[in-house]
């Protein structure tokens, strides 16, 4: 049922399958042999942690599921715009400077996310990060247009996180009334 608040014992298998698929995932370049560095191990190690606390934070903050899947959205998408920049760049390379120009993206994101109250808020503060994803993305296109067509599909993602964010503030309204 929409709305309704998770008990202890259901939120704990949640809680241990996330937490335990973001160690898993840490441990994938070591068991298949990736070159990986031990910072490279801390920064992933240190995303993941943002990433999970974000979701845990967005767990407590509603009761809504669709909020709560907004939230999760939201989160995975910033996650995978910083991972995808790090590992082999949104357009082009990873040196490419059109790259830095999501990092803005992400702070318009993360900006809004702090200081949003309401769902409503949220769905309109996701709204305007898939603008600017997509301007991003536009501009990337002239320097590399497979990158820039890629880099669209984040766009998608930041609407879909804002269509969450918008049912849950519908779904609070008719509760409300």
């Amino acid at each position: 049922m929409i709305g309704t608040p998770l008990n202890a014992r259901q939120r704990i298998p949640w809680r241990l399958i996330g937490w335990g698929g973001a160690i898993a995932l840490l441990l994938v370049p070591l068991v298949a042999g990736f070159p990986w560095t031990l910072s490279d191990y801390v920064v992933m190690g240190a995303m993941f942690l943002i990433a999970g606390g974000s979701i845990e934070v967005a767990m407590r903050s509603s009761d809504d599921w669709a909020h709560r899947l907004g939230a999760v959205v939201d989160v995975a998408t910033a996650f995978l715009t910083v991972w995808v920049n790090l590992a082999v760049g949104m357009i082009g390379s990873e040196d490419n400077p059109y790259n830095l120009w999501f990092g803005g993206v992400l702070a318009f994101a993360i900006a809004g996310s702090l200081l949003s109250r309401s769902s409503s808020s949220m769905a309109l503060v996701m709204a305007i990060t898939a603008i600017a994803q997509g301007l991003v993305s536009l501009a990337g296109l002239a320097a590399d247009p497979r990158g820039g067509t890629f880099s669209m599909g984040f766009a998608a993602l930041w609407l879909i996180s804002a269509g969450l964010f918008w049912l849950a503030s519908r779904q609070g309204a008719a509760l409300r009334s």
